[in-house]
Protein backbone atom coordinates (compact mmCIF):
# COMPACT_ATOMS: atom_id res chain seq x y z
CA UNK A 1 0.00 0.00 0.00
CA UNK A 2 1.56 3.29 -1.04
CA UNK A 3 1.28 6.52 0.95
CA UNK A 4 -1.63 7.87 -1.09
CA UNK A 5 -3.69 4.68 -0.63
CA UNK A 6 -2.83 4.61 3.07
CA UNK A 7 -3.99 8.21 3.54
CA UNK A 8 -7.12 7.68 1.47
CA UNK A 9 -8.02 4.61 3.52
CA UNK A 10 -7.12 5.83 7.00
CA UNK A 11 -7.79 9.59 7.00
CA UNK A 12 -11.59 9.15 7.11
CA UNK A 13 -11.35 6.37 9.70
CA UNK A 14 -9.07 8.49 11.86
CA UNK A 15 -11.60 11.33 11.63
CA UNK A 16 -14.18 8.92 13.08
CA UNK A 17 -11.78 7.97 15.88
CA UNK A 18 -11.14 11.67 16.66
CA UNK A 19 -14.89 12.30 16.81
CA UNK A 20 -15.60 9.28 19.04
CA UNK A 21 -12.77 9.85 21.52
CA UNK A 22 -13.45 13.58 21.79
CA UNK A 23 -17.17 12.95 22.25
CA UNK A 24 -16.56 10.35 24.98
CA UNK A 25 -14.36 12.81 26.89
CA UNK A 26 -16.98 15.52 26.44
CA UNK A 27 -19.83 13.19 27.43
CA UNK A 28 -18.05 12.50 30.73
CA UNK A 29 -18.49 16.18 31.66
CA UNK A 30 -22.25 15.83 31.18
CA UNK A 31 -22.49 12.63 33.20
CA UNK A 32 -20.47 14.26 35.96
CA UNK A 33 -22.77 17.30 36.09
CA UNK A 34 -26.12 15.56 35.73
CA UNK A 35 -25.60 11.99 36.94
CA UNK A 36 -22.84 12.43 39.50
CA UNK A 37 -20.61 9.96 37.65
CA UNK A 38 -17.68 9.46 37.94
CA UNK A 39 -17.71 12.09 40.68
CA UNK A 40 -19.76 15.17 41.37
CA UNK A 41 -19.25 18.55 42.91
CA UNK A 42 -23.02 18.76 43.28
CA UNK A 43 -25.76 18.72 40.69
CA UNK A 44 -26.64 22.14 39.29
CA UNK A 45 -30.15 23.47 39.80
CA UNK A 46 -32.45 22.87 36.82
CA UNK A 47 -32.41 25.49 34.07
CA UNK A 48 -29.27 27.22 35.34
CA UNK A 49 -26.29 27.69 33.01
CA UNK A 50 -24.51 24.73 34.61
CA UNK A 51 -27.54 22.48 34.13
CA UNK A 52 -28.01 23.56 30.50
CA UNK A 53 -24.30 22.94 29.90
CA UNK A 54 -24.67 19.47 31.42
CA UNK A 55 -27.66 18.68 29.19
CA UNK A 56 -25.76 19.82 26.09
CA UNK A 57 -22.70 17.83 27.14
CA UNK A 58 -24.69 14.69 27.86
CA UNK A 59 -26.98 14.64 24.85
CA UNK A 60 -24.68 16.42 22.40
CA UNK A 61 -21.81 14.17 23.43
CA UNK A 62 -24.00 11.10 22.90
CA UNK A 63 -25.00 12.33 19.42
CA UNK A 64 -21.35 12.82 18.52
CA UNK A 65 -20.31 9.41 19.84
CA UNK A 66 -22.92 7.86 17.57
CA UNK A 67 -22.16 10.21 14.70
CA UNK A 68 -25.83 11.18 14.50
CA UNK A 69 -26.69 14.72 13.36
CA UNK A 70 -22.97 15.34 13.70
CA UNK A 71 -22.67 18.69 11.94
CA UNK A 72 -25.50 20.52 13.75
CA UNK A 73 -24.60 18.96 17.11
CA UNK A 74 -20.93 19.90 16.66
CA UNK A 75 -21.94 23.45 15.69
CA UNK A 76 -23.99 23.91 18.87
CA UNK A 77 -21.30 22.35 21.07
CA UNK A 78 -18.56 24.47 19.51
CA UNK A 79 -20.56 27.56 20.40
CA UNK A 80 -21.18 26.25 23.89
CA UNK A 81 -17.46 25.77 24.45
CA UNK A 82 -16.64 29.24 23.12
CA UNK A 83 -19.22 30.73 25.49
CA UNK A 84 -17.96 28.57 28.38
CA UNK A 85 -14.44 29.82 27.81
CA UNK A 86 -15.35 33.50 27.77
CA UNK A 87 -17.90 33.28 30.60
CA UNK A 88 -16.12 30.94 33.04
CA UNK A 89 -12.43 30.85 32.17
CA UNK A 90 -11.22 34.05 30.51
CA UNK A 91 -12.22 36.33 33.43
CA UNK A 92 -9.86 34.36 35.70
CA UNK A 93 -6.72 34.96 33.65
CA UNK A 94 -5.59 35.79 30.11
CA UNK A 95 -3.63 32.54 29.85
CA UNK A 96 -5.59 29.33 29.19
CA UNK A 97 -3.07 27.21 31.11
CA UNK A 98 -3.75 29.35 34.18
CA UNK A 99 -7.51 29.84 33.81
CA UNK A 100 -8.28 26.15 33.19
CA UNK A 101 -9.85 26.87 29.82
CA UNK A 102 -7.48 24.91 27.60
CA UNK A 103 -9.92 21.97 27.32
CA UNK A 104 -12.78 24.33 26.40
CA UNK A 105 -10.67 25.84 23.61
CA UNK A 106 -9.66 22.43 22.32
CA UNK A 107 -13.24 21.11 22.39
CA UNK A 108 -14.43 24.28 20.65
CA UNK A 109 -12.05 23.88 17.73
CA UNK A 110 -12.37 20.10 17.35
CA UNK A 111 -16.15 20.52 17.23
CA UNK A 112 -15.79 23.37 14.74
CA UNK A 113 -13.63 21.09 12.59
CA UNK A 114 -16.33 18.40 12.72
CA UNK A 115 -18.89 20.90 11.43
CA UNK A 116 -16.90 21.09 8.19
CA UNK A 117 -15.29 17.63 8.03
CA UNK A 118 -18.34 15.60 9.05
CA UNK A 119 -18.31 12.50 11.24
CA UNK A 120 -16.26 10.13 9.09
CA UNK A 121 -17.36 6.71 7.84
CA UNK A 122 -17.90 5.07 11.24
CA UNK A 123 -21.09 6.94 12.07
CA UNK A 124 -24.85 6.69 11.92
CA UNK A 125 -24.83 9.66 9.53
CA UNK A 126 -22.65 7.73 7.07
CA UNK A 127 -24.81 4.62 7.44
CA UNK A 128 -27.91 6.68 6.65
CA UNK A 129 -26.18 7.75 3.43
CA UNK A 130 -26.13 11.42 4.25
CA UNK A 131 -23.43 13.73 2.99
CA UNK A 132 -22.38 14.38 6.59
CA UNK A 133 -20.67 10.98 6.59
CA UNK A 134 -18.41 11.65 3.64
CA UNK A 135 -15.24 13.57 3.08
CA UNK A 136 -14.77 15.48 -0.13
CA UNK A 137 -11.83 14.70 -2.41
CA UNK A 138 -10.23 18.03 -1.50
CA UNK A 139 -10.17 17.31 2.22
Amino acid sequence: MNTSEFETTWAPRTLSVLRIVTALLFLAHGTQKLLGFPASAGMPDPFTMGWIAGVLELFGGALLVLGLFTRPAAFVLSGQMAAAYFIAHAPQSFYPALNGGDAAILFCFVFLYLVFAGPGPWSVDATRGGKSGTISAGA
